[in-house]
């Protein structure tokens, strides 16, 4: 019996949102009495092994053609092979990309009971209960699984990263993998050095900025605050901005430390994606819009004015700290 946590990567790099599953994984594994195992397929150029300071103590990587590129299937039949050599009987993803494409085919293949969005460590005392996101974060659900082989998708951004100590084994996974039947024509890959749905801070704007020109002082507190850069639904619609950088009910769902909304209204449809923010502060010239009866700050002025002042003091702060 073991945890198992599958460890995503991306362009041979380790996800953030993998170490994050890591810390949950241990941390179940701690409380069930178990060992923790991870999974890493394709090529990776990290130290795989330096993740045991999270607390995994073996891992299971295997590379060849097969896992070139993200095939669903192939990684579904993998991943289930590992988890009955280890014996698994919790098996843990990131509920991002990779792991909505992946958790639910190795649901139906194990016949094991799925919790998609988990936000809390699962109660064991009487059972297994986890609880997770509904509603577009409107509200909290616990999930009682009764399966023997359990799975969990962690949201990004819901369990702190703990670094300790120690070293995780390296072995060879020995899995029979046949050739996927997807077949990459075409990448296209988005613009940034932060990965929107993994950010711990995101700079968002919407249609305040009155044009794609003005999207400079955006850019400048990201960069100033180390953030990925994010917009409402009609500003992608507008080409203002790439449509990967859309957030909201028909975009990405993120979670960050810090949200900054500027010039956004804060419609509902807006909000059920960025809703799990653990602090928002907006940004509008208009003390009516909605955004701010969700807000935890906000500032009622004009953002041309307002974001190059902050941009300036927070540049001043951190050159004095």
């Amino acid at each position: 019996m073991s945890v198992l946590i599958y460890i995503d990567t991306a362009e041979g790099h380790i996800k953030k949102s993998s170490i994050e599953a890591i810390c949950y994984g241990a941390k179940i594994a701690e409380q069930l009495g178990t060992t923790t195992e991870g999974v890493v397929l394709g090529a990776v150029n990290d130290d795989v092994a330096a993740l045991g300071k999270y607390g995994v103590k073996k891992i299971h990587h295997t590379t060849g053609d097969a896992f070139s590129q993200f095939d669903a299937q192939v990684y579904t039949k993998a991943i289930a092979e590992v988890a009955a050599t280890t014996g698994a009987k919790v098996i843990v993803f990131s509920n991002n990309i990779s792991g909505k494409a992946i958790a639910p085919r190795l649901s139906a293949r194990l016949k094991a009971g799925l919790v998609a969005g988990a936000v809390a460590l699962p109660n064991t005392d009487n059972g297994f209960t986890v609880k997770k996101n509904v509603f577009s974060g409107k509200a909290f659900a616990n999930v009682t699984v009764n399966t023997e082989v359990k799975i969990i998708s962690l949201s990004p951004n819901a369990y702190q990263v703990v670094a300790g100590e120690g070293t995780a084994e390296l072995v060879t996974a020995n899995v029979a993998v046949t050739p996927g039947k997807v077949t990459v024509t075409n990448t296209s890959k988005a613009s940034g050095d932060i990965v929107l749905t993994e950010a711990e801070i995101v700079v968002s704007a919407g249609r305040g900025m009155k044009g794609p020109e003005n999207w400079g002082m955006i850019e400048d507190l990201a960069k100033t605050l180390h953030a990925a850069t994010a917009c409402s639904r009609p500003v992608a619609d507008a080409h203002w901005r790439p449509h990967n950088e859309h957030v909201g009910q028909t975009g990405f769902a993120i979670a960050p430390n810090l949200y900054i909304a500027i010039g956004i209204s804060g419609a509902i449809q807006h909000l059920a994606g960025v809703n799990r923010s653990k602090v928002i502060v907006v940004i509008n010239k208009d003390p009516e819009a909605p955004f701010f009866k969700a807000a935890d700050y906000g500032i009622v002025g004009d953002a041309f004015e307002v974001v190059p002042k902050l941009n300036e003091a927070i540049k001043k702060l951190k050159s004095t700290a």
